[in-house]
């Protein structure tokens, strides 16, 4: 089976459907273009859901209802009373308990011969991948900034489907990173937010029924992956005003000039900002100084196929991945000066590196707009363009 755009179904579908599976489905069943393979194929289906607060007390109900026949839940929280204007499948005998197993007990009361598999833990860069191997697609309800990139990072990585929500006060969001066929979180948000910028639940409040709604819709998505049915929203991401009880559809692409996802890296100091904050060096300013006697040390951290497309006269090459899995490891970095500037293709990779070279005690500047900016404002600084040999 193929969704209306060509994605191809998810799973393959289970032998059979037993008796009480397919009187459970019956309603399902029905739908056109839907059929007994369709439902099969949820029954051969492995979701992985993080975060078990209110997009995933939400959207866990369906996917059961729905005949999911394995459903993992990844949360460290307890229940607490605040919760439950908003995570209704929580209750207040469960006050306390894990929120794993809080949904857990509901999942199975709603259907005992669903497999739920509890992961009582915080999800990080050091079990994420182990975790993803053992699911077919990830739904990440979560609420925080690393765990996000976290999960896109470690989804695509492992080769599945995400599908992510998001919710805040009276709006929310829906989308679906399959990085095989579409683009993923870092194409639509290619660096966190500020901390501080964008507040959380606690203080900003959210309304009751948005989760429900955010949590469906996620749910929703997973059936479509699954199956092959419909149009799921890779590509595309769906935002929702419940004040003005309006939705509207975004498309975002690629980005060409991202740098690849090679590993998993310490998420909360990328989202933390407790990296420093290197100082900006403006293209002007940049090709002036190359155009002096003294001309600073430039580093190059985009990618090979980029950097033969357009770079900058004398710099020198270092992939971010390169340097990030350097940093990561603790081994030594190629020789550098203590002072140099970075740049990339727009600026966000330049920033990062030059974070990072900051922590090695290496005075770094980077420029905002990248080689771009500076070819245009002085093209005889650009290095010829280089052909490859096909």
């Amino acid at each position: 089976m193929m969704s209306e755009r060509g994605y191809p179904a998810l799973v393959e579908p289970a032998p059979r459907l037993s008796a009480q599976q397919t009187l459970r489905a019956e309603r399902q069943l029905a739908l056109p273009g839907f059929g007994e393979q369709a439902q099969r194929r949820l029954a051969a289906a492995r979701v992985l859901v993080v975060g078990a607060g209110g997009l995933g007390s939400a959207s866990i109900p369906y996917l059961v209802g729905s005949g999911v026949g394995t459903i993992g839940i990844v949360d460290d929280d307890v229940v607490e009373l605040s919760n439950l204007h908003r995570q209704v499948t929580h209750t207040t005998a469960n006050l306390g308990k894990a929120k794993t197993a809080s949904l857990a007990q509901a999942a199975r009361a709603l259907d005992p011969g669903v497999t739920i598999n509890e992961h009582s833990l915080r999800l990080d860069s050091t079990n994420a991948l182990q975790l993803f191997a053992g699911y077919d697609l990830v739904i990440d309800g979560s609420d925080n900034f690393p765990t996000r990139y976290l999960t896109n990072d470690a989804a695509q990585l492992s080769g599945i489907p995400l599908i992510w929500g998001s919710i805040l006060q009276h709006h929310g969001q829906v989308s679906v990173a399959w990085h095989e066929h579409g683009p993923g979180y870092r194409d639509l948000f290619p660096v966190p937010p500020a901390p501080g910028t964008v507040p959380d639940c606690a203080d900003g409040g959210v309304l009751p029924g948005l989760c429900g709604t955010i949590g469906s819709l996620l749910a929703t998505e997973a059936l479509k992956v699954i199956t092959g049915i419909g149009e799921p929203l890779v590509g595309r991401v769906l935002i929702y005003d419940a004040l003005a009880a309006s939705t509207r559809s975004l498309e975002y692409s690629r980005d060409p000039s991202a740098p690849p996802v090679t590993g998993l890296i310490d998420y909360q100091l990328f989202c933390s900002g407790n990296l420093p904050q290197p100082e900006q060096l403006a293209p002007e300013d940049l090709a002036a100084a190359l155009h002096s006697e003294h001309p600073p040390f430039l580093l190059d951290v985009r990618n090979l196929e980029e950097r033969e497309e357009l770079s900058l006269r004398g710099s020198h090459h270092l992939p971010l991945p390169q340097l990030e899995a350097a940093i990561d490891a603790g081994t030594e970095l190629p020789p550098l000066p203590e002072q140099l500037v970075v740049y990339c293709a727009r600026g966000p990779r330049a920033l990062r590196a030059a974070q990072l070279l900051a922590g090695r005690g290496i005075r770094a500047s980077y420029v905002p707009g990248g080689a771009p900016a500076v070819a245009d404002l002085a093209p005889d600084l650009t290095e010829p363009v280089l052909h490859q040999q096909s």
